[in-house]
């Protein structure tokens, strides 16, 4: 059964293996989240379940008359999860950090630090030109297109804005869980800011 919690990157520490060693930690805060709705084949045509996090400040009344169907209170972030059987699950039941263990694998899901419009050396890692008097391309992109086609290709590496995108990191493994507080401590690094929600799934390639 795959497992879904939304939640909060609290930041990065560093925390003592049994032998010593230094392990790079990120520390999110995962739930807990409520279950706003359940979809089934016969009433949605497939299995699912969708969960919520964190209070809506001011939800408008078609939100707030959805989580009122359930018996949740308004919730910030919803997210739907696939489900083979969504008959385990009901509306309003509580979902916390105690779902993951230490040693499993996940993946972590959020958005990148937004950083503005930036030019093609910082956003593509393109390479500056001649930095002499003589040169006039120090930091500009080269030629945007072939003179044949006299327009230029879709998908063409120019500058733009760099970051607030969705990444998702594979396979990162969950070092300590501390169900009392709803932290999930995770090997290594997650997108996003702190404070930054995130979506903590189970790993799809974690078999392999």
């Amino acid at each position: 059964m795959p497992k879904l919690l939304l939640g909060k990157k609290l930041g990065m520490t560093q925390i003592f293996a049994e032998d010593g060693k230094i392990i790079p930690v990120t520390v999110i805060e995962a739930g807990p989240c409520l279950v706003s709705q359940v979809k089934t084949a016969a009433t949605d045509g497939y299995e699912a379940v969708q969960i919520g996090y964190g209070a809506a400040k001011k939800p408008s009344k078609p939100v707030a008359g959805h989580f009122a169907k359930s018996g949740v209170p308004a919730l910030r972030y919803l997210r739907e999860m696939r489900v083979s059987d969504a008959a385990e699950y009901q509306p309003g039941q509580e979902i916390k950090a105690d779902i993951f263990a230490a040693g499993e694998k996940i993946d972590v899901e959020g958005t990148s630090k937004g950083k503005g419009f930036a030019g093609t050396i910082k956003r593509w890692n393109f390479q500056r030109g001649p930095m002499g008097h003589g040169s006039k391309n120090h930091r500009r992109p080269a030629s945007a297109g072939a003179k044949g086609p006299a327009r230029i290709f879709k998908g063409k590496k120019s500058p733009g804005r760099l970051g607030g995108e969705k990444v998702t990191v594979q396979n990162l493994e969950i070092v300590r869980v501390d169900v009392d507080r709803n932290m999930i401590l995770v090997k290594g690094a997650v997108p996003g800011p702190k404070r930054g929600l995130v979506v903590v799934k189970s790993a799809v390639k974690a078999g392999k």
